[in-house]
């Protein structure tokens, strides 16, 4: 199956670090927070670190690359941007860095998702602060 064009449902409106998550992906990279002091990965953005309670921490760009860590199939229309999408997997991500991301994977059937399955990230721009991620299963 061809990967399908990428049309965004809505925008969000970010703001504080979940405005700059955006913004790197606007710019074509996937950068996560990793501490300075323990090296541990987190996502979503967050202030502390939840492994050493450290404040010192950086946005490290990622991979991209990772594997389907599990997912929920919507199958009533109970989002009207997403109506029309019905049925359509919401899906957990586990990135060969170790850290997982709530995603969509395009150019797949919701019932020919498997744990495991190898995928990778594209990303669309939407415009100079937003940038939305979706993966794509790797050849």
């Amino acid at each position: 199956m061809s990967e399908p064009a990428f049309v965004p449902r809505f925008t969000p409106n970010p703001d504080g670090l979940s405005a700059e998550f955006y913004r790197h992906l606007a710019s074509g990279e996937l950068r996560l927070q990793r501490c300075d002091d323990c090296s541990t990965w987190r996502h979503p953005p967050r202030v502390l670190c939840g492994q050493c309670g450290s404040a010192a921490w950086q946005w490290t760009p990622v991979s991209g690359v990772g594997v389907v860590y599990t997912w929920t199939v919507t199958h009533q229309p109970l989002a009207p941007p997403f109506a029309d999408d019905v049925p359509y997997a919401v899906v957990v991500v586990e990135l060969a860095e170790g850290p997982r991301i709530v995603t969509a994977v395009r150019g797949v059937e919701p019932a020919a998702l498997r744990l495991g399955l190898p995928v990778e990230l594209r990303i669309a721009p939407v415009s100079a602060a937003i940038g939305l991620h979706y993966f794509v299963p790797r050849p």
